[in-house]
């Protein structure tokens, strides 16, 4: 699979590069950039070895079969659009669009299309994620009650593009769809959204966010992000079932350092994984698929579900959805 790059955006060398070099069966083949100086430096520094003058350009290079996207978020949907009309899969960044309503006609149009496409959630191809998963769906706790999700970190950086509203920025958007989609994962559900607060940066961009979430099942949520707030780094999770509990450390990027414990009638357990990079994983699955037709864990049918429950945040926390960039 020969995949070329769409921005030469600060993810790209973990999210793609690295993985690449340890996948034979996928070659990052070309770049574009807004400025094509930087493109051509990105290129010379990571191997890429073709550098397009626009991303129109890389589109039409017939020798390209998928396209990675990490542009901003408010240009995620376009580009993505953009890419299927070209004839290419694509591994898209989170959060899949600025809002559930562009998400769902890019869904419309990836179903129309018959490609791969792909949402960058990592986390979800780790076998950290797959362990929860198989925990929760076992019995082995009894059913699900409550979950909690939390996706803290400091970017004190307020000019980044992810403060910028006309990107979609906003803590929610970047962290707190991490913590939205980690408790839809966790609850096998996708919830209402019964009440948040957010903490502002900027008119209309908030610093951080808490949201109170009812699933269909009955149990309840609440999930927390921030990107600059008292609650300096927090990425975690707990879900109280009926006969036990679930805890997890750093589920979104187990690979650095994690911990998973686990209370039940047995007694209590922790539980070890390989620190094999998430990135590796997703590569892994986005290969799978455009090659051999495999599953895809976040398509954009599920990107729809979790970009309605960001949506619905903002609106119980007074704010506007975002809107993709013109």
């Amino acid at each position: 699979m020969r995949i070329g790059v769409l921005g030469a955006a600060g993810i790209v060398p973990s999210a793609l590069v690295k993985p690449a070099r340890g996948n034979a069966e996928v070659e990052v083949a070309a770049i574009a950039a807004r400025d094509p100086r930087r493109a051509a430096e990105f290129a010379a520094k990571h191997g890429i070895p073709k550098v397009h003058a626009t991303y129109d350009d890389l589109l039409a290079d017939p020798s390209l079969d998928a396209v990675y996207n990490p542009t901003p978020n408010g240009l995620h949907g376009r580009w993505t659009l953009a890419a299927l009309a070209a004839g290419k899969h694509v591994l898209c960044e989170k959060p899949f669009t600025a809002n559930a309503d562009e998400a769902a006609t890019v869904a419309q149009a990836a179903a129309a299309s018959g490609l791969v496409v792909m949402e960058a959630f990592h986390y979800r191809y780790h076998p950290f994620t797959l362990r929860m998963e198989e925990i929760l769906a076992s019995g082995e706790l009894g059913s699900v009650l409550h979950v909690e999700t939390a996706v803290s970190f400091p970017l004190p950086r307020f000019s980044d593009i992810r403060y910028s509203l006309p990107l979609a920025g906003g803590a929610t958007m970047d962290a707190g769809c991490y913590a939205v989609h980690l408790a839809r994962v966790l609850a096998a559900s996708t919830p209402e959204v019964v009440s948040a607060s957010a903490k502002l940066r900027s008119p209309g961009v908030d610093r951080a966010m808490t949201a109170a979430l009812q699933f269909p099942t009955g149990a309840t949520g609440r999930v927390r992000c921030s990107l600059w707030s008292s609650d300096v780094l927090r990425i975690s999770a707990r879900v109280t079932c009926s006969r036990g509990e679930v805890r997890a450390i750093n589920p979104i990027s187990p690979q650095l350092w994690h911990r998973l414990s686990v209370r039940g009638p047995g007694g209590r357990r922790a539980e070890r994984f390989p620190h094999r990079p998430s990135y590796d994983y997703q590569l892994d699955a986005f290969a799978n698929a455009v090659l051999r037709d495999g599953p895809v864990s976040t398509p954009p049918e599920d990107a729809v579900e979790t970009m309605t429950v960001v949506d619905g945040i903002y609106r119980a926390a007074a704010l506007e959805p975002r809107v993709p960039t013109p």
